[in-house]
């Protein structure tokens, strides 16, 4: 789900049901073991998960495999409230002109819902950033650039339900 929130400023919002514990969401997203398996794969270095650290994310398993090298994204933790949110800046590395755009504003929010299952929301604040916005819509899937935010929900999902992922990262 994309919103325009006001000229110039994109808010996108992606939601999923995931029958797992928050805690269990909470590693996944931040845990470099448990980003390496789903969406593209990923090697967070985080260091101490507190407000004003500055971060890193390397170049996972599976896109090393296609020749991608070096951090990919990188940013400042805002807020950290484990396990039920995390706020952080974040910049896509790997192209100039999304570097370019500079960092956008990225927070999840995990809450527990009835019966086991849990409510994992992503919303990405874009502003000043349309061509990042496209890329993690989804909307350059067509050219070999993924499904975006949908892509790594739904992976993560099938990898917490079922112990595997969607496609193999690793």
């Amino acid at each position: 789900m994309t919103t325009k929130t006001k000229a110039g400023t994109t808010t996108q919002i992606h939601r999923v049901w995931i029958k797992a514990t928050p805690q269990a969401i909470w590693d996944a997203i931040t845990k470099p073991e448990w980003v390496d398996r789903y969406g593209y794969g990923g090697l967070p270095e985080y260091g101490d998960l507190r407000p004003g650290t500055q971060y890193k994310i390397l170049a996972g398993t599976g896109m090393q495999a296609y020749g991608v090298k070096g951090p990919v994204i990188d940013g400042e933790i805002i807020e950290v409230d484990p396990p039920r949110r995390f706020v952080q800046t974040w910049r896509m590395l790997m192209d100039a002109k999304l570097q370019a755009e500079g960092f956008t504003r990225l927070t999840y929010e995990i809450e527990a819902q009835k019966d086991g299952v849990t409510r994992l929301t992503i919303i990405h604040d874009l502003e000043g950033a349309p061509m990042l916005s496209a890329l993690v819509a989804g909307e350059n899937e067509s050219e070999g650039a993924g499904g975006g935010w949908a892509w790594v929900l739904s992976d993560l999902k099938t990898l917490l339900e079922t112990g595997k992922a969607l496609a193999a990262t690793s």
